[in-house]
């Protein structure tokens, strides 16, 4: 068994009978012919009997369908649930995605239960990490700040069982590895859920030292608005300065002694974004103490390569600020000196993320890693283009590729997009080496392409390199789906960990 704060995740075998829990999960896939119960440890004549009765109760085996059922004799639990799996997949990453995306969706659905045994075929230890994952993403509640309705939020299930053959001790990495995933998307959530007048960039700057004080290889460094300014980050310094609440840049290093590799990633951290005086209108506000997603997904990535004891030195940058309108508010064309040296021209404030990011890729720049990642909720062009699921990446062409390989791996949905060259000419200034808009259609790429501007040399040639705009997929608006509940998702943190891993 695998423990990590109220969470508990364990193999049992597939005696159902001796099975002490609560709700026991099943799986129903769907199918042109009608829904089939997926592979599972009943006895033929259980199963012949519960498929029976699918049409009568309206089963489907659609994603996201959650049937409960009362217990039988041959089975230790009060309750039977039935979890749609969704058609049958072929490709072994599918498969494992549908596993992963079931169980977290079952254990999110059953909340108020205190212990869930998912039985829902697990024959391998792939297999066995998808639904531990999955139960781990799915294992989560958050009752924020209420203080009188605080007994309303159901808790979420504590103790999860994987009904599998394999042995507890061929199981154990997964088990420990899908926790120490669980808890950096869970930190991840809860810091992007938090609202802006409890998180500024102060704050987020304490609490990024509080989840890697106690991580061996580990250790930090904040930079304050006056070092900021001292030190030539001129992007920070200029979208913070508006505030009352100061910007700050964090870097958190994990060098582990065997490391070969280095990685270097980029969080955009704007902790509330009201546009600044190119104000945003009152609607487009709402979901903007979001805007912070990417530097709360660096920080959670860096800590679980150290606790996963990752072979690969992992470096983020935070880059926090609060993007206010107020008397010091940079103008629309104020002149801003960059990190790297860059001047830009600011066309317009609430284009305000590429500027902190381009001063944290400067400085990651500057350390010579082997590959630079860079993920915020940069544009809105992101969700027009793509949704408010699917993710986009740009960038070097291999690493692109690698981001792809890695999403698909963990069930996270990325597509690949360009940089073309001619949109380029977009972000010529006429005071200044670049201006921070450009041309209005494609403005997803043209934000990308100004990013790549401020991408470092190693050995005479350009960083390797990848953009990642999740503006949609980082936050949802609508009702909960799969392992993922409503507002902060943690969606990215299996991708990069993923990279981390192959990467090595």
């Amino acid at each position: 068994m695998s423990e990590s704060h109220d969470l508990s995740l364990s193999v049992v075998a597939p005696d159902l009978e001796s099975l002490k829990i609560d709700v026991l999960v099943l799986g129903v896939h769907s199918s042109a012919e009608g829904p089939i119960l997926a592979s599972h440890p009943l006895t033929n004549r259980t199963a012949e009997g519960l498929e029976a009765i699918f049409e009568t109760l309206g089963i489907s085996g659609g994603v996201d369908e959650l049937v409960r059922l009362p217990g039988f004799d041959e089975v230790g639990a009060g309750v039977i649930a039935l979890i749609g799996l969704g058609s049958q997949k072929t490709d072994q990453d599918e498969q494992l995605a549908a596993l992963r995306y079931a169980a977290g969706s079952a254990i999110r659905q059953l909340a108020g239960v205190q212990s869930v045994a998912l039985a829902l075929g697990a024959e391998n230890a792939e297999q066995v990490a998808a639904l531990a994952e999955g139960a781990a993403f799915g294992a989560f509640s958050d009752p924020q700040l209420r203080a009188k309705t605080a007994d309303s939020v159901k808790a979420p299930v504590a103790e999860i069982a994987i009904v599998t053959d394999l042995a507890a001790a061929d199981s154990e990495d997964a088990l420990t590895r899908a926790l120490i995933l669980g808890e950096a998307v869970d930190h991840t959530r809860r810091l992007v859920n938090t609202p802006p007048s409890h998180l500024y960039p102060e704050v987020f700057a304490e609490r990024a030292l509080e989840r890697i004080e106690s991580l061996n290889d580990v250790v930090a460094k904040v930079w304050d608005y006056d070092q900021l300014v001292t030190e030539g980050f001129g992007g920070i310094a200029g979208v913070g300065q508006g505030s009352a609440r100061k910007p700050r840049l964090v870097e958190v290093k994990y060098t582990p002694a065997d490391a070969t590799k280095t990685v270097a990633i980029v969080g955009k951290g704007i902790t509330f974004d009201t546009g600044g005086i190119s104000l945003k209108p009152a609607t487009s506000m709402t979901t903007m103490k979001s805007d912070m997603a990417g530097a709360a997904t660096v920080l959670n990535v860096v800590a679980a390569a150290a606790e996963l004891r990752l072979p690969v030195a992992v470096s983020g940058y935070l880059c926090l600020a609060e993007n206010m309108p107020g008397g010091n508010s940079i103008r629309p064309e104020d002149v801003l000196t960059m990190r790297s040296g860059h001047t830009v021209e600011v066309m317009n404030t609430d284009a305000e993320g590429r500027l902190v990011m381009a001063d944290g890729l400067a400085l990651a720049s500057e350390a010579e890693p082997d590959v630079l990642l860079d993920i915020a909720t940069l544009t809105g062009a992101q969700l027009l283009a793509l949704g408010v699921r699917t993710a986009a990446v740009m960038g070097t062409e291999d690493v692109r590729e690698q981001i792809l390989a890695a999403s698909k791996s963990a069930g996270e949905d990325y597509w690949p997009m360009p940089l073309p060259e001619h949109l380029r000419k977009s972000l010529k200034s006429p005071v200044a080496d670049l201006q921070n808009i450009g041309s209005r259609y494609g403005g997803m790429l043209v934000a990308g392409l100004f990013l790549e501007e401020f991408v470092g040399n190693r050995d005479g040639a350009k960083i390797p390199w990848a953009h990642l705009d999740f503006a949609g997929p980082s936050f949802n608006e609508e009702g909960p789906y799969g392992y993922t509940p409503k507002e902060g998702t943690g969606h990215s943190v299996t991708t990069l960990i993923k990279f981390i891993e192959a990467y090595a």
